[in-house]
């Protein structure tokens, strides 16, 4: 019962829409109006700006760790139920019912997860991250390049609970990402305002 209680309040957590939020809030604006239309982390960077994408994906990464701490919170022994539950706020963050379950893309919520999980882990996809995004500039190019990488990972730290929920959360992510990718065969995905190829663009076209 508890472990049913900590599911559907995991999933709660993760249908808490943080750039919906943001963008009425602090800009007045409805980011499902504007960019690609999505609500994750990405459209905030490109429709936002650095600060306001930084903050949704704080908030979003928190809402995984959250949701996958409340096992531990009500006294389930067990690491694996932190990525079972865990799942659940994926699950609300990418169908959140409080925006008629169109949501986000999990590549934030599902990080949080691992923090929760395994700090260190966390520590080192999202150093893999981050660099990606500040030399290509693409959110989405880093996050489809990190997740099969990381799984990788956790193959080889022979940790088969973490193994099984990354490609869990690899195979949604690039679900959720087959727009991203067609436009990225098209050379037509959009990039964040900040990182080297942006920064060559932006020098190449004064």
């Amino acid at each position: 019962m508890k472990l049913i209680i900590c599911f559907i309040l995991a999933y709660l957590i993760g249908s808490i829409p943080s750039a919906y939020l943001l963008g009425k809030l602090c800009f007045h604006q409805d980011i499902r109006q504007l960019g690609s239309g999505n609500i994750g982390t990405t459209n905030t960077f490109r429709v936002f700006g650095f600060f306001p994408g930084t903050t949704v994906l704080l908030l979003d990464i928190f809402k995984g760790t959250l949701g996958a701490s409340l096992p531990m919170f009500v006294g389930v022994a067990g690491k694996q139920w932190e990525l079972v539950v865990g799942m659940a706020a994926v699950i609300g963050h990418c169908l959140p019912l409080f925006l008629h379950f169109q949501g986000g893309k999990a590549v934030a919520t599902g990080s949080g997860i691992l923090l929760a999980y395994n700090p260190l882990l966390f520590l080192v996809a999202a150093v893999m991250f981050a660099t990606l995004v500040l030399i290509t500039s693409t959110v989405s190019l880093a996050s489809l390049i990190v997740m099969p990488i990381f799984t990788i990972i956790t193959l080889l730290v022979k940790d088969y609970y973490l193994f099984a929920a990354a490609v869990l959360v690899t195979i949604i992510i690039y679900v959720r990402h087959l727009p991203n990718i067609k436009r990225l065969k098209n050379h037509q995905e959009n990039m964040v305002h900040f990182g080297l190829v942006y920064y060559l663009n932006q020098k190449r076209h004064k």
